[in-house]
């Protein structure tokens, strides 16, 4: 026990590296940047790698072959003018001759380059797009996987919810990204050596190389700057981005689009947008230019130092030292290594910022599980009756000063029905959460048949329950496969499932549905999808639970959305088919508690009363008065109901 109640972060904590104090420290800072730098790419690799090994091979290859092609293009485009200028100052020759010469021979081998060169981007193109699908399969699986082991507690935890966002949107297309940007600094790095070693080797054009790599310098300092600062941005502004998708989906919510419309709210969540945008838009366009305004400095830089680059081998040509094919080389060559500069500079702080935004995927992967079997090896829980015991329970939410259940003493036997009552926000639901291990108390323990919760296997423990919660799940699959998923585990035929429906009251609406039983429901994924109204779900849920079978059920405000005939009805159905199992209701309507053996008032987060309805009528407590409050409204609204029909239309 963390003393949260199960809540724990991410033990996680992306690498971080302190600023530098002076230049003593710039060695250590460096260090740590790209330590921080290394353990995220190689995260990266490892999930690439996990997608399909092929992935990695096809990026090695493609990027060999994009590092040597230009240089060989540039070489033989060399070739071919050095050629026709040599035949050029010979004199014309006849056309014959032309076919057997080697410009005739250089063109050939230059276009089955070209062709060559065509085909292999078109096939990396194609790979690249399927590899980018198998990537974001893997880590979309990875993350549901991890999914069903992470607490209930943690989408509790407003800065974990934010991380798992983030790593929903961002983490899918990062990682090919970044391992592409990083194969592709590889065949930049070729092409950059094999032109740095033509004007190397050129006569006099030794001096052009360090002058170009200096101009490229700060370029790379204000790349790597801004995109730092872009990334620390984007985390810092995290809320506004979020806001302005909750305002923007508002209004195109299929669930939320009636009331938005009807209470004229559009343009208030219109303007909340705006002003949301404002404040966002407003830094993030300072850093976009200012960064801007740096590289066209820079960018004029470059330019000027290009020119005297190109003059200077152009006098050469002038004065016959060079041929005009020596001129488009070296030329080429000073364009591609100051291309080649930029792209290195880029890519790297491209790639940079990109794995920064992989620590969303590396915290969430990495969160702890806290709700775990404490014995090993864990219990099964044996099918049958059970009691449940709570001794001092309290329950406090991080970040909360007060308990949400305060020393919680109730003993639950086998077989029999509970009704939990009180007013909103006495903990009843939560109550529910701690009695299904989905929370881990703060305090106290909890029994089942003598044993601590904690000790039982979770699987095991959970298929012990067939629960409604208040608000239960409306899945866009059919009808059947609804009801089906109280048990999955279950193999029965369409009898089970039609009498669970029986059970419900739901089997009647189901029936005239246009398919039945194999009618899909919602119109999320099919055109003829069935929406249903909110008691309709209810019944359906209901359906849900009575199809597990389960030991214990139980139910969170199960019937809040049916009238009270369809209630009562329902209910029924429970007394009747509950036998010996052990019933546990939370209900605001306290009809139903009066066949219950026992009725637990909760209020403040504290067990008020504890009785049947009988005892707890004579007690004139709490559980008195709210009972005598509904049944006035109750009796008031039925004779309300008597006397309408008797008044007089005005005319």
């Amino acid at each position: 026990m963390n003393g949260m109640g199960g809540f724990r972060r991410s033990n996680y904590e992306p690498p971080k590296a302190p600023k530098p104090e002076g230049i003593k420290d710039l060695p250590r800072y460096l260090g740590e940047v790209l330590g921080g730098f290394f353990v995220r790419f190689a995260y990266i690799v490892k999930l690439v790698w996990q997608s399909g090994p092929w992935i990695l091979f096809l990026l090695s290859f493609v990027a060999l072959f994009k590092g040597v092609t230009p240089v060989i293009g540039s070489l033989i485009s060399k070739e071919i003018l050095n050629e026709l200028q040599l035949v050029v100052r010979a004199g014309a020759l006849p056309e014959s001759e032309f076919w057997t010469s080697s410009v005739f021979y250089l063109l050939i081998f230059f276009f089955i380059y070209r062709i060559l060169l065509r085909v292999i981007n078109t096939v990396s193109n194609a790979l690249n797009r399927i590899a980018g699908e198998m990537v974001v399969k893997e880590v979309k699986e990875q993350m549901m996987e991890k999914s069903k082991e992470i607490d209930l507690a943690s989408f509790d935890d407003p800065a974990f919810y934010e991380r798992m966002e983030n790593a929903n949107r961002e983490a899918g297309n990062r990682p090919l990204q970044i391992l592409t940007e990083t194969f592709g600094i590889v065949s930049t790095a070729i092409e950059f050596i094999s032109y740095l070693v033509i004007l190397l080797a050129a006569p006099g054009l030794s001096w052009v190389v360090p002058i170009i790599l200096a101009v490229s310098i700060p370029s790379a300092i204000v790349n790597f700057i801004y995109r730092k600062k872009n990334f620390h941005y984007m985390r810092r502004r995290s809320k506004e981005r979020r806001q302005m998708d909750y305002y923007a989906n508002l209004l195109v919510n299929k669930d939320m689009v009636k009331e938005v419309r009807m209470y004229d709210l559009s343009d208030t969540f219109i303007d909340r947008f705006k002003a949301v945008f404002g404040k966002y838009y407003q830094g993030l366009r300072k850093l976009i230019l200012h960064e801007s305004a740096w590289h066209i400095l820079f960018g004029v830089l470059s330019g000027v130092t290009n020119l005297i680059f190109f003059v200077s081998i152009a006098v050469r040509v002038f004065t016959g030292e060079f041929l005009i094919g020596d001129y488009n080389l070296y030329t080429g060559a000073v364009m591609s290594v100051a291309t080649c500069v930029s792209a290195l500079i880029t890519s790297s702080a491209s790639i940079y910022g990109g794995t920064l935004f992989i620590d969303n995927l590396i915290a969430f992967m990495k969160e702890e599980q806290t709700i775990v079997p404490t014995a090993e090896p864990a219990c099964e829980v044996k099918r049958g009756g059970h009691t449940i015991v709570l001794e001092h329970v309290s329950f406090r939410y991080p970040g909360m000063t007060r308990d949400v259940l305060h020393d919680v003493n109730l003993t639950i036997g086998a077989g029999e029905t509970v009704v939990l009552v009180g007013l909103n926000g006495a903990g009843k639901t939560t109550l529910i959460k701690l009695l299904t291990r989905l929370y881990d108390p703060t305090e106290g323990r909890i029994l089942l048949d003598g044993r601590d919760l904690k000790e039982y296997d979770l699987k095991s423990l959970y298929a012990m329950f067939g629960i409604i919660f208040q608000d239960f799940g409306k899945y866009a699959v059919t009808v059947e496969e609804n009801i089906r998923f109280g048990d999955l585990h279950k193999e029965a035929g369409m009898e089970e499932v039609r009498a669970a429906a029986e059970q419900s009251a739901a089997k009647e609406y189901i029936e005239s549905l246009p398919m039945g039983y194999d009618t899909p429901l919602m119109r999320i994924f099919e055109p003829d999808g069935k929406e249903l109204s909110i008691g309709q779900w209810q019944k359906l849920a209901v359906a849900r639970a009575f199809y597990a079978d389960s030991d214990v059920l139980i139910l969170d405000e199960p019937t809040a959305s049916l009238d009270p005939m369809a209630e009562q009805e329902i209910f029924n159905q429970f007394d009747r088919l509950r036998t010996d199992k052990t019933t546990i209701f939370v209900s605001h309507r306290l009809s139903s508690a009066t066949v219950a053996d026992q009725i637990v008032v909760l209020g403040g987060g504290t067990v008020k009363e504890i009785g049947n309805h009988a005892e707890l009528m004579e007690k004139r407590g709490a559980y008195y008065e709210l009972f005598s409050t509904q049944a006035k409204r109750y009796m008031e609204q039925e004779s309300s109901q008597e006397e309408r029909p008797r008044r007089r239309r005005p005319r």
